[in-house]
């Protein structure tokens, strides 16, 4: 059995009270945010706020997918580039073996932006 310091409890038992404790705050939070919260009700609220400006025609227009697309490519190159930062910290006691790692880490980035050069998502049309 794990004791827990000084209080001498299970950790199974600490697991269960730590989350019953974290669900009975979450409720009584939503409880009383329910229970403060003004309940007006005013057409003008379910309109589209754009920055205090009226808007002129339908405010549920298509975008095109390219920005979409363009938008995923970024993220998707920037949320990589994150796991280059462990690397760049204990380089010295990778070796060789974490040099070759990485470069072929960044021969896939390279191949996916040229592929994606190449398929023309990275062009504004």
């Amino acid at each position: 059995m794990i004791s827990l310091g000084i209080f001498g409890i299970d950790a199974a038992v600490f697991a269960i009270v730590a989350l019953l404790t974290g669900a009975g705050l979450v409720a009584i939070a939503l409880w009383l945010a329910g229970l403060i919260s003004p309940r007006s009700f005013n057409p003008q609220k379910g309109e589209a706020y754009e920055c205090g400006i009226p808007t002129r025609g339908a405010s549920m227009t298509r975008f095109s997918v390219g920005y979409y697309l363009f938008a995923i490519l970024f993220l998707m190159f920037d949320v990589e580039t994150v796991f280059l930062f462990p690397w760049a910290v204990k380089l010295q006691g990778l070796g060789w073996d974490g040099v070759l790692s990485v470069a072929v880490f960044f021969g896939i980035l390279v191949l996916g932006l040229a592929y994606a050069w190449r398929k023309g998502a990275l062009e504004w049309k």
